[in-house]
């Protein structure tokens, strides 16, 4: 695809996304104040979305409505996945996080009859990837293992490493005991994530390693980057960018460590495509 015809893209994809948020946003109205500088970041955090969508729709192989599905079910689960996180540390927000929840399914499930118009590929073309789950069981267990294990332990590491930037602020919070925390992370958020990437992998049909980078990339976008690039009346900017280097960094290693580990090595696929 040339630069041109994918900026293009972008652009299309980017002002439906925006024109739905904005509508829905009139309609089911946040509880937490709106900084004025929030338009710009806000309008630059759908174009990233937006990119994440373009490549991944252009990329697979799936029938139109299998991959619109996955087009808006992806962002959905994400951020869903991270009202959990919400929900646990923001307990002291004032969110409505009954609010924040409907509007997303809503934006997805209309975004989703619209995926189905601009994606369109033929059955000819449809079912030519490696699926990543094309293992015996015993091997999908212990590599859903390894990748969800993986999950908390980055999570900590860089939760860590940030702290002491985030700890006055949290210390105006009420968090949970490590336990629950820990738990929450291997047995809900992680798994989720896990999943997530599997889907990634699938679509995007890249070999082993560029299917990293790019699974690890697109995550960092959507799980990182493009939610905390706005400005928040919840964390004060400091909180804000801290976290931006945290999950954007952790997460683009999760998600390329998960891409990887269920991938197939480069040689079996050279043999495969030679055999083929």
């Amino acid at each position: 695809m040339k630069a041109s015809t994918f900026v293009v893209k972008v652009l299309i994809v980017g002002t439906i996304l925006v024109v739905i948020q904005m509508v829905l946003g009139s309609v089911i109205t946040t509880s937490v104040a709106i900084p004025k500088n929030a338009l710009p970041w806000f309008l630059l955090s759908t174009l990233l979305v937006a990119a994440v969508v373009i490549v991944l729709g252009m990329r697979s192989d799936w029938p139109s409505p299998l991959r619109a599905l996955a087009l808006a079910a992806i962002p959905a689960v994400i951020t869903l996945n991270n009202y959990l996180e919400g929900i646990i540390f923001l307990t002291g927000s004032g969110i409505d996080w009954r609010k924040e929840i409907l509007r997303t399914c809503l934006l997805n499930a209309i975004a989703f009859p619209v995926w189905m118009i601009l994606f369109r590929k033929t059955e000819s073309e449809a079912g030519s990837h490696y699926s990543p789950l094309a293992k015996p069981v015993g091997e999908k267990i212990w590599r859903f293992a390894v990748a969800d294990l993986a999950y908390p332990v980055l999570y900590f590491v860089a939760g860590t490493i940030v702290f002491p930037y985030i700890r006055d602020f949290y210390a105006t919070q009420t968090l949970p005991p490590f336990v629950e925390l820990l738990s929450v992370q291997l047995f809900i958020r992680g798994p989720i994530l896990v999943a997530v990437c599997l889907v990634m992998t699938r679509m995007l049909g890249l070999p082993r390693l560029a299917g990293a980078g790019a699974v690890g990339l697109i995550l960092s976008i959507l799980n990182g980057i493009a939610p905390l690039i706005i400005p928040s009346g919840v964390f004060p900017d400091a909180v804000r960018w801290a976290h931006l280097y945290e999950t954007s960094i952790s997460n683009f290693v999760f998600g390329a460590f998960v891409a990887w580990v269920w991938s197939k090595p480069e040689g079996a696929a050279q043999l495969a495509s030679k055999a083929a």
